[in-house]
């Protein structure tokens, strides 16, 4: 029986690896070849008008592959990584319901894990709290994890101190569940079911990947990024909006506040991609089951290569 269901598990080809290193490009190498369709998993192309700085691929660049999850989130909403979680499952039993095969493409961890492994089951943002333990945090900097280092010891440990997004979810999670969020680890999350992800890893050599990425954040600028800050922010779009906190536009609202030149706000955003990129390639070493690649996903080598992986284990599948 077991062997049976494995059987029908759908294959879901899965695109993961740090920005610049040509996701994109692969993802719909493999649609194209495959009968697939794209389903988006960066936490930014998901919102609408934010086209430049998030590097989305044009319309008349994805060779007529459909893809998903893509400008759906205006601006202002609160979208969570278990939002996109629901999202993506739906999107996915879709795709298979019109016997195509869905593939993921993305670098947003979170999201991917959350998509795959769930959620474990906390409760619900409690936005009012969250302000309390923010402006708590403004007047005293460090006192929430002081606060969970008493109610959650173990959190506590595992999260660094300036984290302070995840550590005002444990504490959010402690006072409003009563348990620590250990506890509800212990209960466990629902896993994907239904399909069977074949995960391949991008990992070009780190040299020069950097070097794209300062040639790509040189293009954005170019490409008019300041423009679209400023088209923008006159369509009511507010500074503080959540989009706005990401690379390259965050610098583009201090450059055009005064803050940064130009020259300042490029060499900024080129340094802390790279360092962005570093974090991604630390979180996806941790990915089980990934097929790693050293070289860009344009590149013809490595898209045989991939391909080749992807058809193999869906014959060995339906075996």
């Amino acid at each position: 029986m077991q062997a049976e269901s494995s059987r029908q598990q759908v294959p879901l080809p899965v695109v993961l690896g740090p920005t610049g290193s040509g996701k994109s490009d692969l993802a719909i190498y493999i649609a194209s070849a495959i009968g697939g369709e794209i389903v988006n998993c960066d936490s930014l192309q998901i919102y609408r008008n934010f086209d430049i700085g998030t590097a989305k691929v044009p319309v008349e660049h994805r060779q007529g592959v459909p893809h998903h999850l893509l400008d759906v989130v205006d601006p202002l909403e609160v979208f969570t990584a278990g939002h996109y979680a629901d999202s993506a499952r739906a999107c996915l039993h879709e795709i298979a319901g019109r016997s195509r095969i869905p593939v993921i493409v993305g670098g947003t961890g979170f999201y991917l894990r959350a998509l795959l492994d769930g959620l474990f089951p906390g409760p619900r943002r409690d936005q009012s709290l969250r302000e309390r333990l923010q402006a708590r945090e403004h007047r005293r900097a460090g006192s929430l994890h002081r606060i969970l280092s008493r109610l959650d010891p173990a959190a506590a440990a595992r999260i660094h101190q300036n984290d302070t997004n995840k550590i005002t979810r444990a504490l959010e999670v402690r006072l409003l569940e009563g348990k620590p969020m250990s506890a509800l680890f212990a209960r466990g999350r629902g896993a994907l079911t239904g399909f069977r992800p074949i995960k391949i890893g991008l990992a070009p050599p780190r040299e020069l990947l950097y070097e794209r990425l300062d040639r790509r954040t040189d293009l954005i600028f170019d490409q008019g990024l300041i423009d679209e800050v400023r088209h923008l922010l006159a369509s009511g779009v507010p500074p503080n909006a959540k989009p706005f906190e990401s690379l390259g536009y965050k610098q583009a609202l201090q450059m055009l506040s005064g803050q940064l030149t130009r020259e300042q706000a490029i060499e900024s955003t080129k340094l802390e991609t790279r360092r962005y990129a570093k974090r991604q390639v630390t979180w996806f070493r941790k990915e089980a089951c990934v097929r790693w690649l050293a070289g860009f996903g344009n590149e013809p080598a490595v898209q045989e290569q991939a391909l080749g992986f992807v058809e193999q284990e869906m014959k060995s599948q339906n075996k």
